[in-house]
């Protein structure tokens, strides 16, 4: 049912969360800060650089060639999550780079406001296309019984803008459904400080 698509399957392999309340979060880890511009407004996420180094590294590739600029959000589930970065407006899925271990035992959990790699059944199978938490989704996190889903990053400013995409519209197109009605477009995905991705890559 899923094939090529990664996708978040539920009770058996999906769900999402992080530690504490993003925005709300007192302290800061000095990850590299990401801002995604999107046709719904701006987001700021941080990455976590070293409880997910090998996921932060494949997420940065991607950022630094372009390769989300032009893509959509894919797939909204109100109370569930948001989900983007590997298929054009015009719903044809980009190439991607080899896949990325799975980093998912990491200790951080798919709680409101993280943002988690999306895969297949397989295991190790993530590559471009990430999802944000809307709510603390337990059941996506590592477990004895289940892989999980690697958590990698949090918003830390524009939850506005997550909770605004989360209550759109949704349609079925083709073979894919809870597609925006509207196109919710990642305009541009763009560092805004490396320096400390940077000192821990080189220690």
């Amino acid at each position: 049912m899923l094939g090529v698509k990664p996708c978040i399957f539920f009770s058996l392999a999906l769900l999402i969360i992080l530690p504490g309340c993003p925005e709300d979060s007192g302290g800061e880890t000095g990850g590299p800060v990401v801002l995604i511009s999107t046709s719904k407004g701006d987001m700021k996420i941080e990455l976590f650089t070293q409880e997910a180094p090998e996921t932060v590294k494949n997420f940065l590739a991607y950022v630094n060639d372009g390769f989300y600029d032009g893509t959509i959000f894919h797939r909204v589930m109100p109370n569930f999550m948001i989900q983007g970065g590997g298929f054009t407006e015009a719903m044809q899925q980009k190439p991607t780079k080899p896949p990325v271990r799975n980093e998912a035992a990491n200790g951080l959990t798919n709680d409101t406001g993280t943002l988690a790699m999306a895969r297949t059944d397989a295991v190790h199978s993530a590559t471009s296309q990430f999802f944000i938490n809307v709510k603390d989704n337990d059941a996506l996190n590592h477990t004895q019984q289940s892989y999980g889903y690697c958590v990698f990053a949090r918003v830390v400013e524009g939850m506005d803008v997550v909770r605004a995409i989360e209550q759109v519209k949704t349609r079925r197109r083709g073979m894919h459904t809870n597609v925006p009605q509207d196109s919710i477009i990642i305009q541009s995905v763009k560092v805004l400080s490396e320096a400390s991705y940077e000192t821990k890559s080189e220690s």
